[in-house]
């Protein structure tokens, strides 16, 4: 019986980029990556019903907010889509959260022993930012990060909506979330280095999931970013335009 790949999985040795010459190097890696899309376009139903539940519990309680949860590579990624959320479409700040293991620092810097935090540990970081009315999105490349599989199940307990995305089929974070997400990405070029494809599928997902939820939520018409922030002059000249244009397209309607 052949063991199913996973992100842990030691490449074969015709992948082997440390013996190869650059230009064969790069050509793998980027063909690797193509994975990562095909990962996402299989999980497209889960990833849907994701959206419509999300867009449910944000339109019917001005109170629930959006709880982005990981450690390591999968919680930069996931700071990385939230922060946009503001600027991009203007979601308030108080409706995104972060719970992400070792704090702040760990978005610049790898806090060891941060990922494996559990009990009341888990409890003293998380017990006021997660309510009933929430979503919490837990991401974790091998779906076995301690931390966030914790976070998750106690969003479950006090009953909060729970999506979990991972790379790995069969794991503790699939069976813990209410709405599990898996992105089958396999093995990674460099062995267990999730940074890569895996790292790349989870960004492509989330992207997915918020632009649609904005969407959803009236934060884009005609294809462009109608309650963008501006915060400097490229976004305000940005802004100006799409006022105008909207304002042209809705007088000629």
């Amino acid at each position: 019986m052949i063991e199913e790949e996973n992100t842990e999985t030691i490449p074969g040795k015709d992948y082997h980029i440390d013996r190869l010459n650059n230009e064969e190097a790069l050509k793998i890696m980027l063909q690797n990556h193509l994975k990562a899309f095909k990962s996402v376009k299989v999980a497209l139903n889960s990833i849907e019903l994701s959206v419509n539940k999300i867009v449910s519990l944000l339109s019917n309680n001005i109170k629930s907010k959006i709880v982005y949860v990981g450690a390591g590579t999968s919680g930069r990624i996931a700071v990385q889509d939230g922060v946009e959320l503001y600027p991009t479409f203007g979601w308030p700040l108080k409706r995104v959260k972060f719970i992400i293991a070792g704090g702040k620092k760990a978005l610049t810097k790898s806090i060891e022993g941060a990922e494996d935090l559990k009990g009341k540990n888990i409890y003293e970081i998380v017990k006021n930012k997660i309510k009933p009315y929430d979503v919490v999105i837990g991401i974790a490349a091998s779906g076995s990060t301690t931390f966030t599989i914790e976070v998750i199940k106690f969003a479950n307990q006090i009953g909060a909506m729970t999506i979990g995305i991972s790379n790995n089929k069969n794991t503790e974070l699939e069976k813990h979330s209410n709405i599990p997400i898996i992105l089958n990405t396999g093995t990674e070029i460099v062995a267990g280095s999730t940074r890569l494809k895996a790292g790349t599928a989870q960004k492509i997902c989330l992207n997915l999931i918020s632009t649609l939820v904005m969407t959803r939520l009236g934060k884009v018409k005609k294809g462009m970013m109608n309650n963008m922030i501006p915060t400097n002059k490229k976004l305000f000249l940005r802004e100006e335009l799409i006022n105008s244009l909207l304002h042209a397209k809705n007088k000629g309607t």
